[in-house]
């Protein structure tokens, strides 16, 4: 069952909450809001200044675009050159939702939000109240969209709960929209379709098999050796809480625990729940727990990421999960958060 969200038509204080932030947008500020995938930092993608202030807040490479998010499936004509048959079936199928297109952009559309490509990467929240921050913000703008990455410094965890945005950004954002826990807690699914065969860039909220059930035949390389365009999350280490963190499956979990231990690391398992059961045991240590389903487990791990780093543990070691398609995205962001952690032992 998925979180419930708040809703911003019966909540006076929030409904005004978000008129105030429209208008901050539509003046050139920078505004942390809720999506159903991950919080976003949002800035009028079409004030140059704005969106620069938005890598700056982040630290976020110039090069590495940022997506931008409509109110409506009918405002990507005002952003793509040209929207194929395509990917005018999967927005009818999963717009409002948690996908991300990839179209040739328009040559009017600010090359800081593209990072410098011919390309624009493109969604249309779920989220309630990012929908009416977004149609909030066009009506006092008079269209347009926000560039929104989301709100944490680069390449560390995405947050999922708006004191996660004010914990790691602080006063930077002039404003901080609650809209509770996010649903999905990864971030969207990239679909480039560049070319004649659509090709997921990211694996993430909404799984492949359902964008097969609309387009039949689609490329799924998640390697980092591609060509362009570049897309979002797709730096080979991402997605990263401060402690080291290693992902190891069975009994090599339990070995690389010993090896830690004997070096006197204070070390933490982050497991699924009774996946353990019937297996070599584990050393006397903490141990943390997410549910079994790769759904539930992908809405709770960077939460539970973020509050494991409050323990200042040496190494954090995950259980790898299953490795079938449906804990791809899971899978996909634990490899990135991994790549960032240099064991001396491995130099």
């Amino acid at each position: 069952m998925s979180p419930p969200y708040r809703s911003t038509s019966r909540s006076p204080h929030l409904s005004k909450a978000v008129a105030v932030a429209a208008e901050r947008l539509a003046e050139g500020g920078v505004v942390a809001f809720p999506t159903e995938t991950v919080y976003g930092l949002g800035a009028d993608a079409e004030q140059a200044e704005a969106v620069r202030r938005v890598f700056d807040i982040k630290g976020r490479p110039a090069d590495h675009p940022v997506i931008v998010h409509l109110a409506e499936a009918a405002h990507a004509r005002d952003w793509a050159a040209d929207i194929p048959e395509n990917a005018r079936r999967l927005m009818a199928r999963f717009w409002p939702g948690p996908l991300t297109l990839v179209l040739p952009a328009r040559a009017e559309v600010s090359r800081l939000v593209t990072g410098g490509q011919d390309s624009v990467a493109l969604r249309v929240p779920a989220h309630p109240m990012a929908r009416a921050l977004l149609h909030a913000f066009t009506a006092a703008r008079g269209g347009g969209g926000l560039a929104a990455p989301s709100a944490n410094r680069f390449g560390a965890l995405s947050p999922t709960q708006a004191w996660h945005v004010r914990a790691s950004l602080g006063a930077r954002v002039d404003q901080v929209l609650d809209g509770g826990p996010c649903r999905y807690g990864l971030e969207s699914t990239i679909v480039s379709l560049l070319a004649e065969r659509p090709r997921v860039l990211r694996p993430g909220a909404l799984s492949v098999s359902a964008l097969r059930e609309v387009l039949g035949e689609v490329d799924c390389d998640p390697g980092e050796h591609m060509e362009t365009p570049r897309a979002p999350g797709r730096l080979a280490a991402h997605y990263a809480p401060s402690t080291p963190l290693e992902v190891h499956a069975g009994e090599q979990l339990v070995r690389r625990a010993e090896t830690l231990l004997a070096r006197n690391l204070r070390v933490a398992v982050l497991r699924r729940n009774r996946s353990l059961r019937g297996k070599p045991g584990l050393p006397p240590l903490p141990e943390f727990l997410l549910p079994t389903r790769p759904e539930t487990y992908a809405r709770g791990l960077y939460a539970r990421l973020r509050e494991l780093d409050g323990f200042a543990f040496d190494r954090l070691l995950v259980e790898a999960p299953p490795d079938d398609e449906a804990w791809w995205a899971v899978n996909d962001r634990l490899a990135r958060a991994a790549a960032r952690t240099r064991d001396p032992e491995r130099v």
